[in-house]
């Protein structure tokens, strides 16, 4: 795992972009396409503009599959995380597919049907975030890093759905939905290269978990210490409890 520390949330965006762009590219030239993961909310904003504003990505040879979804949740709703997708990478670039989550599914055989479509061939990169109280995708401490499921039905805890009131999502916390569907731990640990955007002081704290803590459920980025192709990039602010400086980017 590498830290890379960036100046502003913008050049985190950029920087992030032209990592995950690399290995998209790669993997078209070596094998005819590419497989990626994408994730949603505000820490991806910067990142997924940049990636569809990049240059020489053949979007018609890429698959995508989708992170984690609430139960539940039309996609009418601001919310969304299908609608998040469809407007800021989906419909703006002309992908050869991309596989949703269907939270309004029944849940269990949703997580089979996507599940069997992620596990199909190899991913190549998985643009990530890390949320406030160290969870990957929705997957909140403690987190099952032993199951082999790539998606599972997950209880969320209060810490994330107190995220999400607070990043403008919901009017309130009533309002936040509290089971969500996501892939799971090891199927993103799967992933060749993981490329994950982590901007904010209100994720400084998990930031310092997961790369300076021990490995454990119960920092679930911290699992990202084990993966050898994972790069974090960070922002001053959500560097600023590490006890290192990182590299600069």
């Amino acid at each position: 795992m590498e830290v890379r520390l960036c100046r502003d949330v913008k050049t985190l965006g950029r920087c992030a972009a032209a990592d995950a762009a690399s290995h998209i590219s790669r993997a078209i030239e070596h094998r005819g396409h590419a497989r990626i993961i994408v994730a949603t909310g505000t820490s991806q904003f910067e990142g997924l503009a940049a990636l569809v504003a990049a240059e020489g990505i053949d979007w018609s040879k890429v698959v995508g599959f989708h992170l984690d979804e609430y139960l539940g949740l039309p996609t009418t709703h601001p919310a969304s995380f299908r609608r998040y997708l469809e407007e800021r990478l989906v419909d703006r670039v002309g992908l050869r597919a991309f596989h949703y989550i269907d939270g309004e599914a029944e849940p269990e055989e949703e997580c089979r049907r996507v599940g069997e479509l992620v596990a199909a061939g190899p991913i190549d990169v998985a643009l990530i975030g890390i949320g406030e109280n160290g969870h990957l995708a929705f997957n909140d401490p403690p987190a099952d890093f032993e199951t082999e499921r790539p998606y599972l039905v997950v209880d969320l805890d209060e810490a994330c759905r107190r995220q999400q009131l607070g990043e403008g999502w919901f009017p309130t916390l009533d309002d936040v939905p509290r089971r969500a569907i996501s892939m799971s731990i090891r199927q993103i640990m799967k992933s060749e290269a993981i490329v994950c955007s982590v901007p904010d002081r209100r994720k400084a704290e998990a930031v310092r978990a997961a790369v300076e803590g021990p490995v454990t459920p119960q920092v679930p980025a911290s699992i990202l210490q084990r993966h050898p192709r994972a790069t974090i990039y960070v922002d001053p602010p959500a560097a600023e409890l590490l006890s290192r400086r990182p590299e600069d980017v």
